[in-house]
Formats: structure tokens, C-alpha cells, sequence
């Protein structure tokens, strides 16, 4: 996962696992889930618009 949502959560969970700072480390892992959620989002429309370029064949 090479989104930036991720890595910033990934760093803030980090941060937080070190100092102790839980509501850091919960803000590290809601980054995170963003992350992914808008990975999905991306990868869903990207199938969408291939599959829209079969049907109009343009393979």
C-alpha cells in the first residue's frame, strides 16, 4: 500500500506506540483504514472503467 493515508497512519501509530499515546496511535490506525478504503474506492472505479471499455470495445 503506497498511499499517503497509509503511511501517515503508519508513522502516527508508530509515534504513539513509543510515547504511550493511545488516542495517537487509535488516529494512526483510522488513517490507515482510510487508507485502504480509498484504495478500494480506486481499484473498484479503475475495474469499472475497464470493464466499460470492453463493452465499447476498446480492449
Amino acid at each position: 500500500m503506497s498511499n499517503t493515508d497509509d503511511l501517515k497512519g503508519r508513522a502516527k501509530e508508530a509515534a504513539g506506540d513509543l510515547t504511550g499515546d493511545r488516542d495517537l496511535q487509535r488516529e494512526g490506525k483510522a488513517d490507515q483504514a482510510e487508507g485502504k478504503a480509498k484504495e478500494a474506492v480506486d481499484s473498484a472505479r479503475d475495474k469499472l472503467g475497464d470493464a466499460a471499455d470492453k463493452l465499447r470495445g476498446r480492449d
